[in-house]
């Protein structure tokens, strides 16, 4: 049984389960450059992205999130469900089901991910994992480590380390099988610093985001993975 049947399962039962006392929240983005885990989903040019959330008082919820992308008929939609709660005053926890779509589009874009992480403080540990990931290129784990902390006050500074590890690359990949962006690497790391500032209800965010892979193993683009800054703008609806 892959992901896609058990999150079937998983949200027939979260939605049996539910009380009605729930509350939604949205929010809307402008970004200079929409990077996933490192690497431009925009070809580096901007994007307007938006979310809408249900949060039950159990701990359960369920959102949507979209963006404009550089491939895919031009739109990614992702849908999820998952459990949120905390363990002590200082410790959290977050699970959940990821649905990466990408309407419209008639090719193997589609893929999803189970997620779990958990906080302390302003430091968040987490992992995702994907039985058949991105245009169907075999599993693939992603592990991170986030952490935020105020630097003078209404400014704060947002570090994040991640790690990607695929089941394939050129080189393993048997005939006719898809390898992740089409080079020969099974892995990669990203990172990014970011300073943050709310102002008149405005969350205003300047980053730099890099990863470690080099032009051939980033699909042949010299730009996608390439280090970069990103300005933002955020607010919540």
């Amino acid at each position: 049984m892959d992901i896609r049947s058990i999150s079937l399962i998983t949200v027939l039962i979260f939605y049996s389960g539910q009380a009605i006392s729930a509350e939604s929240s949205a929010n809307i983005a402008l970004l200079s450059d929409y990077k996933f885990r490192g690497i431009s989903q925009t070809d580096t040019s901007p994007a307007i992205q938006g979310g809408f959330d249900v949060a039950f008082d159990s701990g359960f919820y369920v959102g949507t999130w979209g963006s404009n992308v550089d491939f895919a008929n031009s739109l990614e939609l992702d849908i999820y469900a998952g459990f949120s709660g905390h363990v002590s005053e200082s410790v959290s926890f977050d699970v959940g089901y990821l649905y990466y779509d990408y309407p419209g589009t008639t090719g193997n874009d589609d893929f999803a991910e189970v997620y779990a992480s958990f906080s302390i403080e302003g430091f968040t540990l987490g992992g995702n994992y994907s039985d058949d990931y991105y245009n169907e290129t075999g599993e693939a784990f992603y592990v991170y480590g986030d952490y935020e902390f105020e630097i003078a006050e209404g400014f704060s500074l947002a570090l994040h380390y991640g790690f990607s590890d695929f089941d394939r690359r050129r080189s393993n990949a048997k005939p006719g099988e898809a390898v992740f962006l089409g080079g020969n690497a099974d892995s990669y790391t990203d990172y990014n610093i970011t300073l943050n500032k709310s102002f008149s209800g405005i969350n205003f965010s300047l980053g730099y985001y890099d990863t470690d892979l080099n032009q051939t193993e980033c699909g042949g683009s010299d730009s996608w993975c390439d280090g970069s800054f990103i300005l933002s703008m955020a607010k919540d609806l």
